[in-house]
């Protein structure tokens, strides 16, 4: 008896600590990482360059994008949140994301005002906003007024740009 209380003890431990972690790989080497820190980050690329996998590198520091329709979050329809994957900054729930057809994950509004940040973008003769994540200042995608009620807006986001973790997952 006293062997199974003391297993049971220590598996409870293990998965309390495991739930606790973050949930990517690149996740679990980035000590800026958290998804309950609200700190800004104040981090400089070549620190970033350093910890980063060079995908995510390219598109949250660089302001690359992905090809359309190859993310590996664009038809993801589970339940659950979407964090930044650079800092683990909560940024979009599952019922905020819709199919818009564009070959990128998008959702009509963010978890909460402060999530994103947003900035002016003329790049390639385009007149777009950007949306950058409101802890680490990474590039997230672009926001479009052509989103679905009640917002109307549309967050264009990079999948590499985001971490998910399904609402079954949460313990």
């Amino acid at each position: 008896m006293k062997t199974i209380l003391v297993a049971v003890l220590i598996s409870f431990a293990y998965l309390t600590a495991c739930s606790q972690q973050p949930t990517s790989q690149q996740a679990m080497h980035n000590p800026y990482y958290s998804r309950t820190d609200t700190q800004k980050l104040h981090v400089d690329n070549a620190a970033w360059k350093k910890i980063l996998p060079d995908q995510l590198y390219a598109v949250s520091r660089e302001n690359a994008t992905e090809r359309a329709f190859t993310g590996k979050y664009w038809k993801t329809d589970e339940p659950g949140t979407y964090y930044c994957a650079v800092c683990g900054n909560p940024l979009f729930r599952s019922g905020a994301k819709f199919a818009s057809s564009c070959g990128w994950p998008s959702f009509f509004k963010t978890i909460r005002p402060n999530s994103v940040l947003y900035l002016a973008d003329n790049s390639y003769g385009m007149e777009r906003t950007e949306v950058r994540c409101g802890r680490c200042n990474s590039h997230l995608g672009h926001i479009f007024d052509d989103g679905p009620p009640p917002t109307h807006k549309r967050y264009c986001m990079n999948s590499v740009s985001l971490d998910f973790e399904a609402d079954s997952m949460k313990r």
